[in-house]
């Protein structure tokens, strides 16, 4: 497989770690990567398979998949750009720029082409992105070429298409959330005496148990609740504390402001 990742901002930057270090899965014969200024990724082109060109059409001329990883606001010109580049019947084309719907991708490539839209998020640098992906007609022909990548990379879910921005914001926004929601464990940890490196390591820790135990169980989170949760214990004080403060009040509506933000983008 030859993949090119055009715009290699910090998406399409985590994209290229999770795939050069997932290569054996991807079998990935060449990784055409461009951006206008290739100083700062000068450091991949120690690696074999790596080409870095800051020419999209070339990086698209000797490549089968195409990642496009640029700027919404830039998709169009891109697009304009690599056009007569592209061959119905060897690319498949596979866009991450949030907001941009495959039918705006049809307007100037046509519906002949393989599109498949993909949101994963920044874990997908260390292997553990939650990618959804939907497609046109012959992009869901095609889906196995992103299904292989995304799932070296993490895991996939197709979805129709109506609910990428949702997913944009459960699974790309997401892990800021969730960032956030170690990151005041932590200060809480520091709070009760530890130093904040102790207090970040259990915050992380516990953050991955949790969702470990989840994935593994295939058990719901009250489930486990439940475990945890003794009469009259310390843990139901701490969660009804957090309740009656609204946390997952405060959770849902959340993420329903960034649901309705990205709907205005």
């Amino acid at each position: 497989m030859k993949i090119a990742i055009i715009g290699v901002g910090n998406l399409g930057y985590s994209i290229t770690v999770g795939i050069l270090n997932q290569k054996k899965d991807i079998k990935c014969q060449a990784l055409y990567l461009t951006k206008r200024d290739t100083s700062s990724i000068e450091h991949l082109s120690k690696v074999s398979v790596v080409k870095l060109t800051s020419d999209n059409k070339r990086a698209v001329k000797y490549s089968d998949v195409i990642i496009i990883a640029v700027l919404p606001a830039q998709l169009k010109k891109v697009l304009e750009e690599i056009k007569s580049e592209i061959d119905s019947k060897r690319h498949v084309i596979i866009s991450v720029a949030t907001g941009r719907e495959i039918e705006d991708i049809e307007s100037i490539l046509g519906k002949d082409v393989p599109i498949i839209r993909a949101m994963p998020n920044t874990a997908i640098s260390v292997g553990q992105s939650m990618t959804c992906l939907s497609g046109n007609k012959n992009g869901n022909l095609k889906m196995h070429c992103a299904k292989t990548i995304f799932n070296a990379l993490g895991q996939t879910l197709c979805i129709d298409e109506k609910h990428m921005q949702a997913a944009t914001v459960i699974c790309a926004s997401g892990i800021a959330f969730w960032m956030r929601l170690i990151r005041a464990t932590t200060q809480g940890a520091v709070q009760l005496g530890f130093h904040s490196e102790e207090a970040q390591q259990l915050s992380m820790q516990t953050c991955l148990g949790a969702a470990s135990l989840l994935i593994d169980s295939q058990s719901h989170p009250e489930q486990e609740i439940d475990k945890v949760t003794t009469p009259s214990g310390c843990t139901i004080e701490g969660l009804n504390e957090m309740e009656h403060n609204g946390l997952s009040s405060s959770l849902i509506k959340g993420l329903v402001a960034s649901y309705e933000k990205i709907n205005e983008i």
